[in-house]
Formats: C-alpha cells, structure tokens, sequence
C-alpha cells in the first residue's frame, strides 16, 4: 500500500514537473512572438509615420509654388529671382523602402503581425505612396524639366501647378486616413511612436558618429597615398 501511494505521489510530482516545464517553455515562446509581433509593427508606424511627415513636406512645396507664382503675377520683375524657387521640387517625397520590402516580400514578418486587417492598410498606404511618388512628385518635376515650362514670365505664370496641389492634397487626406486605421487596429498610440522614434534617432546619431571616425580614417589614409605620390614625384624615378 504504501509502496503504491509513494508510486503515486511519484507520477503526480512527475506529471506536474512536465506540466510546468512546458507550460513555462509556451509562455516563454507566446510573450517572445508577442515581442516580435510589436517590434515589427512599431518597426512599420515609425516608417509609416515619417514618410507621412516627407509627403506633408512635399505638399507644402507645392503650395509654396503656387505662392511664389501669386508674388510673381503681382511683380513680374522679379522673374530671375523667383524662378530659381519654382524650380527648387525634390525627385521624391524622401523617403526610403527598405521597411516596406521588409514587411511585404517576408510572408513570415506577416505571419508573425498576425493581422489580416493592419496588413492590408499598410498595404494599401504603400500604394498610395507610390502613387503619390509617381503622380505627383515625378510628374511635377518630368513636367518643370521637360517642357522647360519655367524659363519664360508666361510660362511660369501659366503652369498648372493647382492640379498638382489639388492632387497632392487628395493623396495626403487618403495617406492620413491609413495610418490613422492602422493606428486603431494596432493600438498603437502617438506616444509610443514618438518614443520609438527617438530611440531610432538616437541610434541613428550613434551611427553616425561611427561614419564620421571612418571618414577620418579613410581621409588619413588617402592623405598618406597623396605624400607617398609626392615624394615618389621629387625622386624623379624613371
């Protein structure tokens, strides 16, 4: 009898010994995917968030032009000067993507998101961007060059550049629309994204500083090849 109960006590400690082994090895597993889950998606609302920030940039050139386009209908004297400010348009919006193949060429990265939805918002917002890049900024500027548009007063004067704005404004509102849905579904707060934000500027400057030492090191290095070129010259060797 007693040998029985100590054989069952024995398989009790045993079974919960096992219990808890795995129970702790899932735990361990479900907050590690839930770390990583987060960690992506900051990863895209800080991408998201700053090329929002580029675009509302270039949308405020825009409507700088065709501010400077009025200056230039009250004050057609002042067409060397301010065309040289028409003419200042960025090639794109300044923003990179790297983030965006990241998130969608990895059905991985998905899969640990989780999210159907955030999936398809962020998706949607890269396409607009694109369009936004396409549409607007690379059309704007293939338009300023191409037809040399701005090199005469009546050119300048002329140029569409209200399509543009108009364009660039409707692309913004929908770009805004997406990042606040993706936002929601997430529950990310604007908190925490200027958290991550500073964090990442912070790395960033770390970064840099680094660049800066090896920039040093290659001016330094360059500098001795050009006193070893110059000492070789007054040798004169043949």
């Amino acid at each position: 009898m007693a040998s029985l109960k100590q054989f069952l006590l024995s398989l009790f400690a045993t079974t919960v010994s096992i219990a808890l082994t795995f129970g702790t090895a899932a735990i361990i597993d479900y907050n590690k995917k839930q770390s990583e889950k987060r960690e992506i998606v900051m990863m895209v609302m800080y991408d998201v968030y700053n090329s929002l920030k580029a675009i509302e940039d270039a949308d405020s050139l825009i409507r700088k032009s065709m501010d400077i386009q009025r200056q230039l209908a009250d004050d057609t004297t002042q067409f060397q000067k301010l065309r040289f400010k028409l003419s200042v348009m960025p090639l794109n919006p300044g923003y990179t993507e790297t983030t965006e193949h990241i998130f969608s060429s990895s059905i991985e990265t998905i899969n640990t998101v989780g999210n159907v939805l955030f999936t398809e918002n962020v998706a949607e917002f890269y396409q607009l961007r694109q369009l936004y890049k396409t549409m607007v900024c690379d059309s704007l500027f293939n338009e300023v060059s191409q037809t040399q548009a701005l090199s005469t007063v009546r050119g300048a004067l002329d140029f569409n550049y209200i399509q543009y704005a108009l364009l660039s404004n409707s692309y913004l509102v929908g770009l805004k629309h997406q990042y606040a849905m993706c936002k929601q579904i997430m529950d990310v707060t604007d908190e925490e994204i200027d958290v991550y934000r500073k964090e990442r500027d912070k790395l960033e400057v770390s970064l840099s500083e680094k660049d800066e030492v090896s920039d040093a090191v290659t001016n330094e290095i360059i500098q001795l090849q050009n006193d070893i070129d110059a000492s070789k010259a007054k040798l004169n060797l043949k």
